[in-house]
């Protein structure tokens, strides 16, 4: 079977696989990025590459993750179809191609409102499920979307995300159905916190077949307080974190709290490790890159 990255290679084989998270810096700082290849390498087997996450001005995903792959690392370039039209897309895939990337992940990016430039103009000129096929058609077929010849198609393992926790439940696998029959080939999940809902969304997953066709990484966010945990769920949409996971942070020592949002995620990742459908774990430490080494080991995943 050919396979187009490594990761892609070592699901194939079979392997529970764990990826990362790279935030770029808010400058040109590459620094940065060294700091966090220094603090994921050998505990990921490829690390996503942010794209102006939150709608916040930032390094660019393709330069970020130019610098991992140069470091040795693999990159899933997150791309966004918020701040790009189908020009500026496809530029964007042929030349991170060429720069080595072969991972990437198509969101529609969170709404600029919320970000640092809250007048600036969305494009959405396609939709992220548009985006899938987009990647998915250049790399079959070697044309662009007019039908151009390309010289050399862009021949990238093709990501997306999926929220089982956002509203209304019944259209979660529905949408899951949208995005593998676009031509996602693995998929991430939003942060699982609520294990009842998540099992209830594979296990739809699993009737309709849709785990046969697609790779799925359980999203893993540890918490570093129970103020953390009641802003994902109160402030963050899509979030689903449970009153018993709450209560559970807020029932231990404030100093010791960083350490049980350790060991939750330590039992999610148990559960997942043992769930039909699920082929590894996506840890987003959310500037806390120091714990995935951590949380790699004790999970018996390195």
């Amino acid at each position: 079977m050919k396979t187009y990255s490594r990761l892609h290679e070592k699901l194939t084989k079979g392997k529970f696989v764990v990826t990362g998270e790279c935030g770029p810096p808010r400058g040109a700082n590459k620094d940065v990025i060294d700091k966090k290849i220094r603090l994921l390498r050998g505990f990921v087997d490829a690390v996503n590459v942010t794209d102006n996450q939150t709608a916040i001005v930032r390094m660019s995903s393709i330069a970020a993750s130019a610098h991992l792959v140069a470091a040795g690392l693999e990159p899933v370039m997150q791309m966004v179809v918020r701040d790009r039209n189908r020009i500026a897309i496809q530029s964007d895939i042929m030349g991170a191609y060429s720069l080595g990337i072969k991972n990437i992940l198509c969101l529609s990016g969170d709404h600029q409102k919320f970000g640092s430039q809250p007048d600036a103009m969305n494009v959405f000129d396609i939709d992220s499920v548009n985006l899938i096929r987009t990647v998915k058609d250049m790399r079959d077929s070697g044309k662009d979307m007019s039908g151009f010849d390309l010289d050399v198609a862009p021949k990238m393992f093709i990501g997306a995300a999926a929220n089982p926790f956002a509203d209304p439940f019944e259209y979660r696998v529905i949408r899951l159905a949208k995005k593998i029959d676009a031509g996602a080939d693995f998929i991430q999940t939003q942060c699982i916190y609520n294990m009842d809902r998540f099992k209830e969304w594979i296990r739809r997953a699993n009737n309709e077949g849709l785990t046969d066709k697609v790779y799925i990484l359980g999203g893993i966010t540890p918490l570093k307080s129970a103020g953390m945990a009641r802003y994902m769920n109160n402030k963050v949409a899509g979030m689903d974190v449970p009153e018993s996971i709450i209560k559970r942070m807020d029932g231990v020592d404030k100093k010791s709290r960083a350490d049980e949002g350790i060991k939750i995620c330590l039992e999610t990742i148990e559960e997942l490790k043992e769930t039909n459908g699920v082929h590894g774990v996506h840890i987003m430490a959310i500037e806390w890159e120091e714990v995935v080494g951590q949380i790699v080991e004790q999970a018996g995943l390195k």
